[in-house]
């Protein structure tokens, strides 16, 4: 099972590399229509009285003035009735949060600037009070608080689309949170994530322990496939009826790649299989297949794969040290290959849990600056609103538009209809 040089100078660490042709480079980026435009006319110096107008030459720059604050004032005629039987005057038009001072405007862009832009609310407070407005911290958590509970019936309603699927992708994060009953340090909760890839909707609900309990309740109702990484906590579900669990070929493939310095040769033999494999489901993308032809293409060309591949591991079990990292990623490929198989018998499924992994990035990210939740309630609504501007990105939804119109709307929107205001459902 020897390894050539070639093989070895094409490999880098995270997989396999392709051989592609130098691109050209396509130019400049033309600017969007929808920005608006500025025109400066810029005439010769000399006389051109006498001149005759060829046409003209366009050079665009784009350019930035600060966000700004501003003040919707609203000024509301008074009117004595002829007969002295009272006043007339124009009623208010509907405000998500009529007692307080800030619009729907200025809410959306504080949500979205800690959830989409990881812009932590004592930030925003110092860049108000460099244009002369102090708004307390204080204030800034209480709007976004109440913003949540406004929006809450449209957070329970994604809950309930999102659950109503026969495919579920489910990780889990951890959160940092400050407990008022441990001083001077921070409880670890979690958010367990939970996607419904095919409908494209996520939502993240948040649980102080890492324990099952969490999942079991979430998903008390839920049949169907249900795609996990191997994390222990997820075993219940095996022996549930109704459900049927899959695994993760990206999780296996990391070890793969972390035993490349304890037994390359191996390892990169591993990783090359699994390579022909993501080379199936790139293909198939592109190619734009439905779900029944991923099917057949899957049955075709992966299963002869997954197959020589489970024969290798078992032959090869035999040769390592099963404490070692060769012998530790064979172990954990072959006690979970036929959950990380079965994704050739739907063409609904994934090969990997790789899409609600990408729904968890932004909490890293944001963890990293504001670094913790304030309290366990906050966690919560931190949750309801990266569900729902999660949801936002997968459909390719412009978060801002949405988030202000949502708040312009709900107040006075049919609850029984609320869910019409999902982003999977928002007309810009």
């Amino acid at each position: 099972m020897s390894v050539t040089n070639a093989q070895k100078i094409s490999y880098i660490r995270q997989g396999i590399t392709v051989e592609t042709k130098p691109l050209q480079h396509p130019g400049r980026t033309k600017l969007p229509e929808s920005l608006r435009r500025e025109e400066i006319i810029i005439e010769p110096d000399e006389d051109t009285r006498d001149c005759k107008k060829m046409g003209e030459e366009i050079t665009e720059v784009l350019e930035y003035q600060p966000g700004e604050l501003y003040v919707k004032q609203y000024r509301r005629i008074k009117y004595a009735r002829p007969d002295t039987s009272g006043i007339l005057i124009g009623e208010l038009p509907s405000r998500p949060l009529p007692k307080i001072i800030a619009g729907e405007g200025l809410l959306a862009q504080i949500v979205i600037d800690k959830y989409i832009d990881h812009l932590p609310l004592h930030r925003q407070m110092q860049r108000f009070e460099r244009t002369g407005v102090k708004l307390p911290y204080s204030t800034l958590t209480d709007w976004v608080s109440a913003t949540c509970g406004l929006i809450t019936p449209l957070f329970n309603a994604l809950k309930a689309e999102a659950l109503h699927s026969e495919y579920l992708h489910a990780d889990e994060t951890p959160i940092k949170v400050i407990d008022k009953d441990k001083k001077g340090e921070t409880h670890r909760g979690y958010y367990w994530v939970y996607q419904n890839s095919i409908d494209k909707l996520v939502f993240f609900d948040y649980q102080e322990g890492r324990g099952r309990e969490g999942p079991m309740e979430i998903l008390e109702h839920f049949k169907g496939y249900l795609q996990t990484d191997g994390y222990a906590a997820y075993d219940i579900f095996d022996k549930r009826p109704g459900i049927t669990l899959i695994h993760c070929m990206a999780h296996a493939r990391r070890m793969f790649n972390e035993a490349l310095d304890n037994d390359y040769e191996r390892a990169f033999y591993a990783l090359c299989e699994t390579q022909k494999l993501y080379e199936i489901e790139r293909v198939s993308k592109e190619a734009n297949l439905n779900f029944e032809e991923l099917k057949v293409v899957r049955c075709m060309k992966a299963a002869p794969i997954l197959k020589a591949i489970w024969l290798w591991m078992q032959q090869q079990y035999v040769h390592v040290l099963p404490k070692s990292a060769i012998g530790k990623a064979l172990a954990y490929s072959m006690e979970r290959w036929n959950k990380l198989s079965v994704y050739i018998t739907d063409g609904r499924m994934k090969i990997d849990n790789n899409p609600v992994e990408n729904s968890i990035r932004p909490v890293a990210l944001g963890r990293k600056n504001y670094l913790f939740a304030r309290s366990h309630e906050a966690a919560k609504r931190s949750g309801m609103l990266y569900s729902l501007l999660g949801t936002c990105k997968m459909h390719g939804i412009e978060p801002y538009g949405w988030l202000k119109e949502v708040l312009q709307r709900i107040a006075d929107h049919p609850i029984n209809r609320v869910q019409n205001l999902l982003p999977h459902r928002y007309i810009a």
